[in-house]
């Protein structure tokens, strides 16, 4: 059985994202399945990350985004492409970090207490196959250190996922 090691308060966030990265590895080692995959990395990175409201994936079904393995509220289950944080680092297949999502055009608010989010897009051989979705009730909460780390964390879970776009 997998327990998720939590870290002291006193740990930085470098120290945090190298004992997630290690867990993670762990956890999907030997498991091509990208939904089990999902799943767990959600549940391990809302677990051990502070200050989190949601923390998830959607995953590209035909034109857009579809709602994929999460933990926190009920969210919303489609996002186009080039709408919204997710639909934006779609279209840019980039990271985006937020440090105030009402300052960001067009954002979609899935639950009303978010403040901050991160977005890392899932790509494999140059297709987009999906995002990885953070959010915070704090303003400011993610900087650099959460996007690289979350980065390899996305790097970690494609390693290890049997995953393709679907078309339909």
């Amino acid at each position: 059985m997998f327990e998720a090691k939590a870290l002291p308060q006193t740990a930085s966030k470098a120290e945090i994202y190298e004992s997630l990265a290690q867990q993670l590895s762990g956890l999907v080692d030997g498991e091509r399945d990208a939904i089990a995959n999902a799943a767990n990395m959600s549940a391990l990175i809302y677990d051990i990350l502070p200050d989190l409201n949601w923390a998830g994936f959607y995953f590209m079904r035909g034109p857009g985004l579809v709602l994929g393995p999460f933990q926190g509220k009920p969210a919303c289950i489609r996002i186009p492409v080039g709408k919204g944080v997710c639909g934006t680092a779609v279209e840019r297949r980039a990271s985006i970090v937020v440090p105030d999502v009402f300052a960001f055009p067009g954002h979609i608010a899935c639950d009303s207490a978010s403040r901050s989010e991160l977005v890392v897009p899932l790509i494999r051989d140059g297709e987009v196959l999906g995002v990885l979705d953070l959010d915070s009730p704090h303003p400011n909460r993610f900087d650099e250190t959460d996007r690289a780390g979350c980065e390899r964390l996305v790097r970690i879970y494609l390693d290890a996922s049997d995953l393709t776009a679907s078309r339909s």
